[in-house]
């Protein structure tokens, strides 16, 4: 078998590593869903290694929501690509705090707005896009997005969330704790129930990160005035 085809093989949602309760699990699934959770774990807990896990995570979740058809989902991995290797650069920069390259703050009140703004409506032009692009680009999406608007909304919080956490804003885990509610419910329609599954996961991950970058926060803060 040549390189390619093995790579094909290890690569596609049909080939099962195992069945449990009549439910057959990819390999690929398997291992985007580890590595994922393994990501959002170190990140909660401020650990560097999120960004090298992720970079391996997104490759694979990418292949895996494009051959499912949640083409916004394989389209914002490549965002998520190109973030990692930013937050990872940034995470490392001796600018900064001393313990990594970012501080642990909240957003200004005008910047949460506009990000909110600017959320809705490119959730709303993607989604129409993504409605349209089997038709646009039949040879690249030979079948009709689904749930395209959901999907894009999840897609474009998810842009938001990522970026403000690369940039150690703490409100990132708002965002990622709705985007966890609605993916919980988007992949138990699509049968990915490992994945469902994960992001129940991440909604709990998300809710701990939250309250733990808070704590440094607050713990600095003290240490500022009393110093």
């Amino acid at each position: 078998m040549h390189l390619w085809d093995w790579m094909n093989t290890c690569f596609s949602v049909e080939t099962i590593a195992f069945t449990i309760v009549g439910y057959n699990m990819s390999w690929i699934e398997l291992f985007g869903t580890a590595l994922n959770l393994w990501s959002v774990w170190l990140v909660a807990k401020r650990k560097i290694l999120t960004w090298p896990v992720s970079i391996i995570a997104v490759l694979l979740f990418m292949s895996l929501f494009y051959q499912i058809r949640l083409y916004s989902d394989a389209i914002e991995q490549i965002y998520y690509l190109l973030t990692s290797i930013y937050g990872w650069w940034l995470w490392t920069s001796p600018a900064g705090s001393r313990e990594l390259g970012v501080k642990f703050t909240f957003s200004s009140g005008r910047l949460i707005i506009f990000c909110i703004l600017l959320t809705g409506v490119l959730s709303i032009g993607f989604g129409a896009g993504m409605s349209r692009v089997h038709i646009w680009f039949p040879h690249l999406f030979p079948a009709p997005a689904d749930f395209p608007f959901l999907d894009a909304l999840t897609t474009m919080m998810s842009f938001t969330a990522n970026m403000l956490m690369a940039f150690g804003r703490i409100e990132c885990w708002i965002y990622w704790i709705t985007v966890d509610v609605i993916a919980v419910g988007l992949y138990s329609a699509k049968d990915v129930k490992l994945i469902a599954a994960l992001y129940f996961i991440f909604l709990i991950i998300a809710m701990n990160g939250l309250m733990t970058w808070n704590k440094v926060r607050t713990r600095r803060q003290r240490q500022t005035e009393f110093a």
